[in-house]
């Protein structure tokens, strides 16, 4: 077996005398403790010094990426290729896998080799003959130098450190910008205070006051360029009524120069926009696809980086700017947020705030799948990203409609759910049966009797057998008006008094029902009776 050794000087090729030593990793450490028993188990069979610092660091950087470089191929093809059959030991299985394929050798990566490596370094001094211990520590120095300064130069994971340091900035402007507006309304406010109530617009009453400067200047100027007829209008009009105070022209330039610089840090915050959008696009089309470019380049620059952000699961993603609101939710047992710097995405904004937490959850996840392939996928379309953002504009409609997907059948189809319409009808509340007396007055009755009597005709025998009928009844009812004083009277006396009212049966089942509820007020009054 023999075994490929990476140093700062170069490659050394180690020839394993004792391969049944291998087999014991765990001891093996003991054959490394002094350097005759490191020479019994292995030998240098080659060793490929580097020429310089810089062919150093192209191999050092080819064994990173795991590429062949032109010296290890050199070494390689003089000592392996004449042992073909010899089985070829490595650190790194990448590489071996590359080598295998190039030079069609086989290779082997195993703990036992790992072990191997590290009891070698421990007596590299000794087993490679030739050089000192102080050049080699020089040349390791180097090498570490010349690698750190390349890797922070030209890494593609550090790419995205112009997003970075891009949003930090456009932050920044913003912030400015709002101090600079609000002082230059406030200053120019005291000579003209009616302008900032018309003019709304910032960078627009910006330009306006610089292109007037004193108000008395404004019935002469022409702001057409600048403001709408209407609204140029209005401050001509209030610029003649104005109640501001007198400034002189120094005031007035000084104002003029904030209201330049306003303009000019404006003109440059777009273009620094424009650069992030087009550096967004480049880097994380996926993302930007996803969330927008201005919550995506926040989420990276919180993160620290593209890929950093990658290694974080979609659960972090959703709430990643809340720490401080989830760590004190958890120290007081109260609910987690649902969103950080996700919820300024266009997705989430658009939503009612019902369904703000399920939006921002399936954005979040969707956006964790799209970071992964931005930051460790080879493709640089965002094919992806649109597909997914069409998945999730599906869902939201969804939920703001309120769709019921049926249960069986394919399960794509939405459920046709007819329109709720309130069918229960209104009942009116119907005072006649509160009492078993007729509803009819006896004065209405008289007065219909007597209104019959006044037309004449065969119809008066009739209506008199009515009156003669009816006249029972006020009786009966003065009877029902005194049953409650007579509660404890005999039943023989009550059955005598209900005997003359038989013919009124027919006639007045209102009464009927009442006297069976008196029969049973009777009965129930003579068990007690007799119970007492």
């Amino acid at each position: 077996m023999l075994v490929l050794f990476e140093t700062a000087a170069g490659y050394a090729i180690f020839k394993v005398l004792d391969e049944s030593k291998l087999q014991q990793v765990d001891s093996l450490y003991k054959e490394f403790e002094t350097p005759e028993k490191a020479n019994k188990v292995v030998k240098l069979k080659h060793f490929e010094k580097f020429q310089d610092t810089t062919e150093a660091l192209a191999a050092a950087t080819a064994l990173t990426e795991g590429k062949i470089g032109k010296s290890l191929k050199k070494a390689l093809k003089k000592v392996v290729a004449k042992e073909a059959h010899e089985q070829l030991a490595i650190s790194d299985a990448k590489l071996g896998g590359v080598i295998k394929e190039k030079l069609d050798l086989q290779c082997v990566h195993s703990p036992a080799v790992a072990e191997l490596m590290r009891c070698i370094r421990s007596q590299m001094e000794s087993l490679i003959t030739g050089l000192p211990a102080r050049e080699m520590s020089a040349m390791s120095l180097g090498l570490a130098h010349s690698l750190s300064r390349y890797k922070l130069k030209f890494s593609p994971d550090k790419v995205d450190t112009m997003i970075v340091q891009a949003i930090s900035l456009l932050d920044d402007l913003d912030k400015e910008l709002n101090n600079y507006i609000m002082r230059c309304r406030e200053w120019y406010g005291w000579h003209f205070p009616e302008l900032g109530k018309v003019v709304t617009d910032n960078l627009v009453y910006c330009k306006t006051v610089r292109k007037i400067g004193d108000r008395t200047n404004v019935a002469g100027s022409d702001l057409s360029d600048v403001l709408p007829e209407e609204i140029e209008a209005e401050v001509k009009l209030a610029a003649e009524i104005s109640m501001g105070t007198e400034v002189s022209e120094q005031d007035i330039g000084n104002i003029g120069h904030l209201c330049d610089q306003v303009i000019e840090i404006s003109e440059y915050r777009t273009q620094l926009y424009d650069y992030l959008k087009n550096r967004m696009m480049a880097i994380a089309p996926n993302l930007t696809v996803m969330v927008g470019e201005l919550v995506g380049a926040r989420l990276i620059s919180h993160a620290g980086s593209l890929l950093n952000l990658a290694k974080h699961p979609a659960s972090t993603v959703q709430i990643l700017g809340a720490e401080k609101a989830l760590f004190r939710a958890l120290k007081t047992h109260k609910d987690t947020p649902k969103y950080g710097l996700i919820y300024h995405a266009s997705l989430v904004g658009q939503t009612t705030a019902k369904n703000k937490g399920k939006i921002s959850r399936m954005l979040a996840a969707k956006s964790a799948l799209a970071i992964r392939y931005d930051a460790l996928g080879e493709d640089t379309n965002a094919e992806m990203g649109i597909e997914n953002r069409a998945k999730l504009e599906v869902r939201l409609r969804q939920l703001e409609d309120k769709g019921i997907r049926r249960i069986s059948g394919t399960g794509k189809a939405m459920a046709k759910a007819d329109k709720y319409q309130h069918k229960s009808e209104v009942r009116i509340y119907d005072p006649s049966g509160d009492s078993t007396i007729p509803s009819t007055s006896k004065k209405r009755k008289f007065e219909e009797v007597e209104e019959e009597e006044a037309a004449g005709g065969s119809a008066t025998p009739a209506v008199k057998s009515k009156k003669a009928k009816k006249e029972p009844v006020t009786e009966e009812e003065e009877a029902t008006e005194e049953t409650p004083k007579k509660k404890k009277k005999k039943k023989k006396d009550k059955s005598a008094e209900a005997e003359p009212e038989e013919p009124m049966v027919e006639e007045m089942p209102a009464a009927e029902s009442t006297e069976k509820k008196k029969k049973k007020k009777k009965k129930k009054v003579k068990e007690e009776e007799d119970d007492e």
